[in-house]
């Protein structure tokens, strides 16, 4: 019987952000299909299998969509289909699996997108594979609490 990683998601107006937690992960295989099914599964660091299915709220277009392998994670960008913000990931009313939960380093709402678009973008600006964004290192600017911090407050 295979095991869920926990599986991290934010999204743009263009894409969704899925960050698979499994380090040293080895056979890596996705799959996504245009309605919006997502597969994933793995062999964890000692050999156990991982895999998880999810039933994305629209559709994607597969072809647009990457991998990223690294040490301790794996980070999925699914392309939407359509350009527009979805009220969840999946396609369920219900609450979502327990090892599914909100990316808060990389969240965005719809108001600050341009924002977090001109501070660094994933590939948008060009594609350039060898850019590192602060979008996918988990970096989170927040002005308010930087003023504080030069105004001696923290």
């Amino acid at each position: 019987m295979s095991r869920q990683p926990e599986v991290l998601w934010a999204q743009r107006s263009d894409k969704v952000y899925l960050t698979i937690s499994l380090p040293d992960a080895k056979n890596v295989s996705t799959q996504s299909e245009p309605q919006g099914l997502f597969t994933f599964s793995a062999t964890g660091k000692q050999g156990e299998p991982f895999s998880f299915s999810l039933e994305l709220y629209g559709p994607i277009l597969p072809e647009g969509s990457k991998v990223n392998i690294g040490l301790r994670n794996i980070l999925c960008t699914i392309q939407k289909e359509n350009k527009g913000w979805w009220k969840r990931l999946l396609r369920s009313e219900e609450k979502p699996a327990p090892y599914i939960k909100v990316d808060w380093n990389k969240w965005c709402d719809e108001d600050e997108e341009e924002t977090a678009y001109d501070s660094a973008s994933d590939d948008d600006a060009g594609n350039n594979d060898d850019d590192e964004s602060s979008d996918e290192d988990g970096l989170l600017y927040l002005p308010d609490l930087e003023k504080a911090r030069r105004k001696g407050q923290f």
